[in-house]
């Protein structure tokens, strides 16, 4: 595996050097060559980690590059817009849920991430650019995370599917309300979601009108 490694960073550094040389002599203009480049780092870095199963470093070191990749990006071609601290923070939790282990998996870790996204995003949403309530699309995205695990943790699938349209049709009432409230569409959508719960009622209700059926014969 020590040769394959070897292998793997010669290569990379070869190809990042002739890449560099081509975007120098061609268009200096523009740095096109740090995308592959990244792409090229994870070659060895991977290999490396991967080989002597260093999980939990690993999502820190590629956290950190992704990271250091996505500032050098802001700050060449849009240095007067922090764009990029919209896109680090689900970054963090890899590494994050890497340490918590097993305790990634519970629903107090669900419940304290969701929140957390929630208030992150609102206090970027307010401080810069309050104009539009952007934040309830990432807020709809999360709330699946202890929503799914809290019902799959009890197999209330039925009870699932009814909250989980009751938050489809929220949002979908709250984005009409923000973006359009001069045309009501969110009757549309709502309308289809709530073919789920009731699919799922009459699928389980079935189910056990068949296995009665099935135990009076026996």
């Amino acid at each position: 595996m020590r040769n394959f490694i070897n292998f793997s960073l010669a290569g990379s550094l070869m190809t990042m050097i002739f890449l560099g040389i081509v975007n120098y002599t061609t268009s200096p203009q523009t740095m096109w060559f740090i995308y592959p480049c990244l792409l090229l780092l994870l070659w060895p870095i991977t290999l490396f980690f991967m080989s002597n199963k260093m999980y939990k470093q690993y999502s820190i070191v590629c956290s950190a590059m992704i990271i250091a990749f996505l500032i050098v990006e802001n700050y060449l071609y849009a240095p007067n817009h922090l764009w990029f601290i919209y896109a680090i923070y689900p970054i963090i939790w890899w590494p994050i849920l890497m340490y918590l282990g097993e305790k990634a998996k519970t629903l107090k870790t669900a419940l304290i991430g969701c929140a957390s996204t929630i208030i992150y995003y609102a206090f970027l949403n307010i401080m810069l650019s309050p104009q539009y309530p952007w934040a309830i699309y990432p807020a709809f995205l999360i709330m699946w995370w202890p929503l799914a695990l809290y019902h799959a943790q009890r197999k209330t699938f039925v009870a699932f599917s009814v909250t989980a349209s009751l938050l489809i049709s929220s949002f979908f009432i709250i984005v009409n309300v923000v973006s359009s409230p001069t045309v009501i569409w969110a009757i549309y959508p709502i309308f289809v979601t709530l073919w789920w719960p009731l699919s799922m009622y009459f699928y389980v209700y079935k189910r056990k009108m068949y296995q009665a059926t099935f135990t009076k014969r026996m």
